[in-house]
């Protein structure tokens, strides 16, 4: 099995994570825009070969591993609701991340504006929750944990004002997996 990604990504990182936890023996290939450009059509990573198994999505090579092991994915409907939180949340602030990188201005278009705001009032649903301090987490909290870890990497969001999801994130910093899973630094 093959993980092909980048060690900053947050969603590459939640991948990494249930590797961890379900102890499958994967090889990690690190991958650039050019690698995933010319392996998989999604042009993004993660992506994942198992024999004749090809996944392109974080949530569905999720999915597989857990149930590979032999565990469930997304137990609640409640669970798989604050993936596709976080999920939108990574994905509108990945994407403007990059957007701003390539120099562009986002505050004169009227649709990168509504992607700031989706953020923020994302932001402000998911601090509303109760967020656990200790393991064990669900996928939808391992995924809010790869997401806080790479918006403070990336000096993307100011998370004083967000309470809850910062103890929660205090607490991940003390999960092993979550530790071996870190990103370098610089």
């Amino acid at each position: 099995m093959k993980l092909y990604g980048s060690y900053t990504s947050p969603f590459v990182r939640h991948v990494r994570m249930v590797l961890l936890e379900t102890v499958q023996p994967c090889e990690f290939v690190e991958t650039d825009q050019a690698g995933s450009t010319a392996k998989s059509p999604t042009q993004r990573v993660p992506f994942l070969e198992d024999g004749d198994v090809f996944l392109t999505d974080s949530a569905s090579i999720t999915k597989y591993l857990r149930e590979k092991a032999g565990q469930e994915y997304c137990k609640t409907a409640k669970e798989l609701d604050d993936v596709c939180l976080v999920n939108t949340l990574m994905d509108a602030t990945v994407n403007l991340f990059f957007i701003k990188r390539d120099g562009v201005d986002i505050t004169g278009i009227p649709y990168l504006q509504r992607q700031a705001a989706r953020i923020q009032t994302t932001l402000a649903e998911l601090n509303q929750q109760q967020w656990p301090t200790t393991t064990p987490y669900n996928d939808a909290q391992i995924r809010l944990a790869c997401f806080i870890g790479w918006a403070k990497l990336r000096n993307q969001i100011d998370f004083s004002s967000y309470n809850n999801l910062e103890k929660f994130y205090v607490g991940a910093l003390s999960y092993p997996h979550f530790i071996a899973t870190q990103p370098p630094q610089g």
